[in-house]
């Protein structure tokens, strides 16, 4: 029965497997050697790929060996890789599963990609998705997580997601396909084992058809997210301007939105942020406060919000600068040359005494704490005081580099040079610097 379903479903919505080439990823266990042995009866053109995690020692091994000889016996390519999972988990600070995930995915994406292969197969079935929302519920998600797992997802197909693992098991069965158990799937240590093996089988007692009713369920959600993401497009052009590195939202016009946190939710969920309740309050923070995520900042800036990615820790970074240096290439492009002082300068270029200089010259961001001498005063002035001065805004705070000597800063760069290393009626070598 499921062969057939198979092969209708194949037909009627993803009939372009059928004129490419796809990866079967097989990892030994019952569901992924049912796919395998459906797309060889629907004569797919298929290979295996098969990842050895290295977490369940002979275990893990053996997985992979059977798989091997299952692919000689009925002449299928294979693809065959081994990981150290666990280390890849501690390198990046990632739990073991989703280690293990990231994996497997990009390695399926690099085999895909370097053989000429159009899709990746993956065996993820009803029960599946229903565990995936159970999951997502619990973690409070919004729509996005409760659609469940996509079919098509770029070149990853679900081939097999409308069916039920009990369907599949009684295919199994039924065709002779032997399959190997992974003993880590009765381990309640992980969230998703214990859901499966306590919450699904209750839910499903309630009533005798409870996976038809939640798939029903899921396309109600999935259209509903469809119209959702519809007027979130309208509404976003009216409310953000785009601009060639950053992406401002207006407040007077966000604000008039009955449900403006919601717009806000979908349009950066996807730059990584997390505190969502900082977000929402940024909307009426002080001017100047920012939200971080890993690659983004979100800047409240007078009327707008204002998103741009993290500059490199370049106040962290130092660069250092040799006495015999003409030209600098990274992290900005400077040019050091000896030339008559000239009057008419432009923030980009300035002359300094080159006998007040201490090399080598160090090249930073600016910290907390930092002062200046602006050129033509007499008394100090903190960084901090001074970009607030010449209304230089958060973003452009963070991409400002200095030129120091000997700790001093010499050159606010674009922006200032300080007093100190001004050129005087007394100077004798007039170093010109000039940004390029």
């Amino acid at each position: 029965m499921l062969k057939e379903l198979f092969i209708k479903h194949i037909n009627e919505n993803f009939s372009f497997l059928k004129n490419g080439k796809s990866i079967i990823a097989v990892s030994g266990g019952l569901d992924s050697m049912v796919l395998l042995h459906l797309t060889q009866a629907a004569k797919l053109q298929i290979a295996v790929a098969s990842c050895n995690f290295n977490l369940r020692g002979a275990e893990s091994d053996g997985d992979s060996e059977f798989v091997k000889e299952y692919s000689q016996q009925h002449s299928i390519q294979m693809f065959a890789t081994s990981f150290d999972t666990l280390k890849f988990a501690t390198e990046h600070k990632l739990s073991t599963q989703m280690a293990a995930r990231e994996l497997r995915y990009l390695w399926f994406e690099e085999i895909r990609q370097e053989n000429n292969f159009n899709y990746i197969l993956t065996a993820h079935h009803l029960d599946d998705n229903l565990e995936t929302f159970l999951i997502n519920l619990s973690r409070g998600s919004g729509i996005d997580g409760l659609i469940g797992i996509p079919a098509i997802s770029n070149a990853i197909i679900r081939p097999i997601l409308p069916f039920s693992r009990e369907q599949i098991l009684e295919y199994a069965l039924l065709n002779n396909i032997v399959w190997r158990e992974d003993s880590s799937n009765t381990d309640n240590h992980y969230l998703r084992n214990s859901i499966r093996q306590k919450i699904t089988p209750e839910l499903k007692n309630l009533t005798g058809n409870f996976l038809q009713s939640f798939q029903n369920s899921q396309t109600h959600l999935q259209q509903t997210q469809s119209m959702a993401r519809d007027a979130s497009v309208l509404v976003y052009k009216q409310v953000v301007e785009v601009e060639e590195k950053r992406i401002k939202i207006k407040l007077s016009e966000l604000l008039r939105l009955e449900n403006y946190q919601a717009y806000l939710y979908d349009w950066l969920h996807s730059f990584g942020f997390t505190a969502w309740q900082d977000i929402y309050n940024l909307v009426g923070a002080q001017s100047g406060k920012i939200i971080t995520s890993p690659f983004y900042n979100l800047l409240k800036d007078r009327e707008y919000l204002i998103l741009y990615k993290s500059a490199e820790s370049s106040n962290y970074l130092s660069f250092y600068i040799a006495n015999d240096v003409t030209k600098v290439n990274n992290p900005i492009n400077l040019e050091f040359s000896y030339e008559p002082y000239d009057s008419k300068l432009d923030s980009n270029c300035i002359f300094v005494d080159r006998e007040k200089l201490h090399f080598p010259l160090e090249l930073r961001g600016w910290r907390e704490g930092d002062y200046i001498i602006p050129l033509g005063m007499t008394g100090k002035k903190k960084l901090s005081k001074f970009f607030k001065d010449e209304k230089i805004a958060q973003d452009q705070k963070e991409k400002t580099w200095l030129l120091l000597s000997n700790g001093e800063i010499v050159w606010v760069i674009n922006h200032r040079l300080d007093d100190r290393f001004k050129v005087t009626s007394n100077t004798t070598q007039i170093l010109r610097i000039k940004l390029t």
